[in-house]
């Protein structure tokens, strides 16, 4: 994203509301992670012996950001295993699952938020955004008991992926969840569900249904989908758009390539 890794982004999404002990569920193929959060010593040789302080303190940045674990998911068994293969290392605290494909923008505080809820209710939180119906088979979507005027719903019901037409609302699940340790016994006994996998949606029902308390924030701001080729070209647009030292120069160009016949533009 720009010139930092989305990951990166989302690390320091949970740092700044005070969470430092991080623990990455990774894969085969993904040690690039693990050497993006560790020291480089002969990068960062090079770059203090040319004085270049700016790129040295870009270099420094990941490495001090928290104290970051990994563990492997050996088989790609569905976010409810991903989510299982933490059990050790997260023992009986409450902890909170943040998808490294979501982005939210560091001026909407979702995680603080979130955050509260969970201090006022117990429990679990999930975040939950409005998707146009026509966008719901995309998504885990909630059934939901929600007080007029407020953000804070009280979750029923979820269906994983619905067919067309069937979800029991326009509310989908996005990448930011607090949950309650209670969750790991009932992913260990929670099926295959959609897909062959074990749905972490299917866990977080069953605890609605077992009379676990399940509420949800209703986000409405600024959240960027990188799976999505689209969403991710315009997280990067906005991202850029933002940053003093690229900002200003970039709108303009943004002025000038906007302004062509878009017919006439090409890539």
């Amino acid at each position: 994203m720009v010139d930092k890794p989305a990951i990166q982004y989302v690390v320091e999404e949970a740092v700044g509301v005070g969470m430092r002990d991080i623990l990455m569920v990774t894969g085969r193929n993904k040690r690039a992670l693990e050497d993006h959060f560790d020291r480089n010593c002969e990068l960062e040789l090079a770059l203090e012996k040319k004085g270049d302080t700016d790129r040295l303190a870009a270099v420094h940045a990941p490495t001090e950001l928290a104290d970051i674990h990994y563990t492997r998911q050996r088989d790609p068994r569905g976010l409810g295993h991903a989510v299982l293969c933490a059990a050790p290392h997260v023992g009986d605290e409450p902890f909170a699952v943040l998808l490294g494909d979501d982005l939210i923008d560091p001026r909407d505080p979702l995680l603080a938020q979130m955050q509260q809820v969970r201090r006022r209710h117990g429990g679990s939180v999930i975040a939950l955004m409005e998707v146009a119906p026509e966008r719901s088979h995309l998504y885990g979507c909630a059934a939901v008991e929600r007080e007029h005027g407020s953000d804070i719903v009280r979750v029923t019901d979820l269906v994983e992926k619905p067919a067309p037409g069937t979800a029991p609302s326009n509310l989908a699940v996005i990448g930011r969840y607090i949950l309650d340790p209670a969750v790991f016994p009932v992913l260990q006994r929670t099926p295959p569900g959609r897909g062959g996998e074990i749905q972490l949606t299917d866990a977080i029902r069953t605890l609605a249904h077992d009379g676990h308390p399940v509420h949800g924030v209703v986000f409405s701001g600024r959240r960027y989908d990188t799976g999505d080729r689209a969403d991710y070209l315009r997280a990067v647009v906005r991202i850029a758009a933002d940053r003093s030292d690229l900002g200003p120069d970039f709108i303009e160009w943004l002025h000038e390539f906007l302004g062509h016949d878009p017919a006439a533009l090409t890539v």
